[in-house]
């Protein structure tokens, strides 16, 4: 299976990219967009822009200006976007040697590691635009340019591919989002990750407040509170590995495969969709709701300990969902990178293992922690 591989661009193509609007600069033979990093530079904008365009291999290693610490380059990194393109071969060369080379076996065709079930080898891969025309012409799959979910539903796909695609991502231009239902509908199905804590975090702490004043020692409501907190954990493992993950026992109709394609499998396909990283509230609320009832079908004894445990579950689904969204948008401390990179192997390598995503504990309890191995060395046609 070809693997993908980032794009090349020519010295000119670089050097056109020298605004705020898109900037560009090179690293030897690497290329990075950095548009999005120029008002996060602790040295100004400004000195990003003065190189727009241009490699920063010198400035970078520069004492006297600023000598970058590893950390720099390590930021760096999550801007590569692809290859300066190698000088073109002279007529000479393009008339006699290429035809040799084309009749040459293709065994001698560059290879490129990368994990068969989603054609990606890193992390970083999962940034880099896709080109819709020239993925629908390749894989036949979604145009990405047209709404999505017509396409899923009339679309007649099989189970079989409809799951070799959607765990093959792929990333929207401008990382903007893609068109899903093209009509009045479109705004529901996009969420901003601070709706999240703006709708449930005020119901949380007033249900906090109204069920404590059913206790009369306060380290008891404490408890329950803690407790929810913590049932909230293994319900977040289930509800990923066996709702959102069911693709063993997906039904084979467009039924089955459109639920899967918004419930999850859209997120999988576009991973870096940043107003489809978090639950809408509408979706969310259908399925808290049946937890309601068993919190208090559990603690009906004391309808205080059930609204207790309940809020408690909330608020770690609150923080599961911050977690999600940072972990895929934002640069963070230590324990988080870990984290992250733990959460993005479960896209990029192995989307049938690592379903934990605030914690990798419940992984381990069950034998499902993420152990990536090597990608293979496929040939590159």
């Amino acid at each position: 299976m070809p693997g993908k591989i980032l794009p090349t661009f020519t010295q000119a193509d670089i050097e056109s990219h020298n605004t705020a609007k898109s900037c560009y600069v090179t690293l030897g033979s690497k290329v990075y967009d950095v548009t999005s990093f120029i008002d996060d530079h602790p040295g100004g904008g400004d000195l990003i822009l003065e190189y727009a365009g241009h490699d920063v291999t010198e400035i970078m290693r520069d004492v006297v200006s600023h000598e970058h610490t590893e950390a720099a380059y390590e930021i760096l990194e999550e801007y590569h976007i692809g290859f300066i393109a190698s000088e073109p071969a002279s007529k000479s060369t393009a008339n006699g040697e290429a035809k040799e080379t084309a009749a040459k076996d293709d065994s001698s065709a560059p290879s490129r590691p990368v994990y068969a079930s989603t054609g990606m080898s890193r992390e970083e891969d999962l940034s880099v635009e896709t080109d819709p025309v020239a993925d629908y012409r390749a894989h036949k799959f979604l145009d990405l340019s047209k709404p999505l979910f017509p396409q899923i539903w009339y679309g007649g796909f099989s189970k079989e591919f409809y799951l070799q695609q959607v765990h093959r991502p792929r990333h929207y231009k401008g990382g903007e989002s893609a068109p899903l239902f093209g009509n009045f509908l479109e705004p529901l199905s996009k969420t901003a990750w601070y709706v999240v804590p703006i709708i449930w975090l005020p119901l949380v702490a007033y249900g906090t407040a109204i069920a404590s004043s059913g206790f009369t020692n306060p380290l008891e409501p404490a408890a329950y509170w803690i407790f929810g907190l913590c049932i909230w954990t293994l319900v977040e493992y289930g509800l990923h590995r066996f709702l959102f993950h069911v693709d063993k026992y997906l039904p084979d109709n467009r039924v089955g495969i459109t639920l899967h394609f918004l419930l999850h499998g859209i997120h999988h396909y576009l991973p870096m969709d940043k107003y489809r990283l978090v639950m809408p509230p509408a979706l969310f609320l259908i399925l808290a709701t049946p937890f309601y009832k068993l919190a208090h079908t559990v603690f009906f004894y004391n309808w205080y300990a059930a609204v207790m445990v309940y809020c408690g579950g909330i608020f770690g689904y609150v923080c599961y969902d911050m977690t999600h969204y940072f972990l895929h948008h934002r640069n963070l401390p230590f324990y988080y990178k870990q984290l992250k990179k733990y959460h993005l192997q479960h896209h990029f390598a192995d989307f049938d293992n690592g379903f934990g995503v605030t914690s990798r504990f419940w992984d381990r309890v069950f034998g499902t922690e993420l152990q990536t191995p090597p990608p293979k060395d496929v040939k590159v046609q």
